[in-house]
């Protein structure tokens, strides 16, 4: 197993920016889908911003980040500059997430005015 969130997925998925780690061991998604379900929010914002900088690029399959920044969310429900980042991913991959990322962006301009 790699020793970070960011390491497995870079392994698994590649990384536009580093070239893929040379890796002698077997890679399975559900391994991947375990390790990020029980990471903390820092490790998983971590990947997200190491392996997709600019929010619309890298590797990550469009189904890991929108549930890599669901599961940051649950654990930083109130974090409104969050909860935009959340929204911009879904706007550029939808439009079939684009009602919930209207809901996300009224979640944070809500936490801002109270």
């Amino acid at each position: 197993m790699h020793s970070t969130l960011t390491e497995q997925a870079r392994c698994l998925y590649g990384d536009e920016y580093r070239p893929t780690p040379e890796c002698t061991k077997e890679h399975a998604e559900f391994s991947f889908v375990e390790q990020l379900t029980f990471a903390d929010a820092d490790a998983i914002l971590a990947m997200l911003r190491e392996l997709c900088p600019h929010l619309v690029d890298g590797y990550l399959p469009v189904w890991v980040r929108n549930l890599a920044y669901r599961l940051v969310l649950l654990q930083r429900p109130d974090e409104p500059a969050l909860l935009r980042e959340a929204a911009r991913s879904l706007w550029s991959h939808g439009p079939d997430w684009d009602d919930i990322a209207a809901d996300l962006e009224r979640r944070a301009e809500s936490l801002e005015s109270a």
